[in-house]
């Protein structure tokens, strides 16, 4: 018989569906257990993550056999050991399509109307015109890492009447996008495009793909908008190019420091607009989070290996 250690807070719906659809797995939820080191021990699936999770992997007997991570960002997890130990690892890749693109929205559309700025003055009272409005209607955005997130936002965006173009490793096409490219063509992409916007996991090769160079080959008036992982951004070259008018704004849902300290710069600049890593939250998050490892759970209970975004530990998504 199945142990699954469950370590993110459920509803209890969200516990009656897992308990309902494989009623031979014993379910311990991590918050609820005991003896939890036992109960890891004994585990051969692990839903969600947390630091004793990984003691559990590292144990030359671990019984582990497969991880569902709760989230779609797997940069903190023992990629190199889980493939030692033969661990599978699945994400929750493709929860966050509506979440996140709003949220890129919402900033972009900010931006363009100027709201960040009217906002600070409505909290100090203050009537005044920010000028310099605009619209996004028949501007480009550019897309880099055009995966589940990349295809929605490029929906809404062909829906405002915006150009789309895109980048990401194959350069396969995709129906919302204009233009796809290589990663050898970013720079054509950074160089034509009014906004654009990271979605891309932070791998080796994606670490600090955004520094002073990219930023110089943005248009002056682009705005840059990262909700990928803090890390894909150089942010020293980033504070300097919205400093000195390099590119226009940036909006920013992830940083290489999180919490972000409250001496850090960012926090300063009136052509920023930031949120708490939050841009992936929905009241719909456990429910959809939950189809996919569902899915999985009974091709694992099958065949002894799931199978939605199995995880390549080489190529770090």
């Amino acid at each position: 018989m199945s142990t699954m250690i469950v370590f993110p807070q459920l509803s209890e719906e969200g516990i009656r569906r897992i308990r309902e659809a494989a009623p031979e797995v014993t379910v311990v939820i991590a918050d609820q257990s005991e003896d939890l080191a036992a109960d890891l021990k004994s585990a051969d699936i692990i839903c969600g993550w947390k630091g004793e999770a990984e003691k559990a992997c590292e144990a030359e007997d671990t019984s582990i056999k497969w991880v569902q991570a709760w989230g779609a960002g797997i940069d903190r997890m023992p990629l190199a050991l889980m493939s030692r130990r033969g661990i599978a690892l699945t994400t929750a890749s493709g929860v966050h399509p509506h979440p996140v693109s709003e949220t890129a929205l919402a900033m972009i559309l900010a931006f363009g109307r100027k709201l960040h700025i009217s906002i600070r003055n409505q909290a100090e009272r203050h009537w005044e015109n920010p000028g310099g409005l605009t619209e996004i209607y028949g501007k480009t955005m550019g897309i880099v890492g055009v995966g589940a997130i990349g295809e929605e936002l490029a929906r809404m965006a062909k829906a405002l009447g915006m150009t789309t173009l895109g980048v990401r490793r194959s350069a396969a096409p995709v129906d919302t996008i204009d233009r796809m490219y290589g990663l050898d063509d970013l720079d054509t992409v950074l160089a034509e495009s009014d906004v654009v916007v990271a979605i891309m996991p932070l791998t080796d090769e994606s670490h600090h793909m955004f520094g002073r160079e990219q930023f110089a080959r943005m248009k002056e008036t682009a705005i840059f908008i990262n909700v990928s992982r803090g890390a894909t951004v150089d942010t020293d070259a980033l504070v300097d190019a919205l400093r000195s008018g390099v590119i226009a704004g940036a909006g920013l849902d992830v940083f290489e420091q999180e919490p972000l300290p409250a001496e850090h710069p960012l926090w300063t600049l009136s052509n920023v607009i930031m949120t708490p890593h939050n841009g992936g939250v929905t009241d719909r998050y456990e429910e959809r989070v939950l189809d996919i490892f569902l899915a999985n759970l009974a091709t694992y209970l099958k065949e002894g290996k799931p199978s939605i975004n199995l995880v390549d530990t080489e190529r770090q998504y």
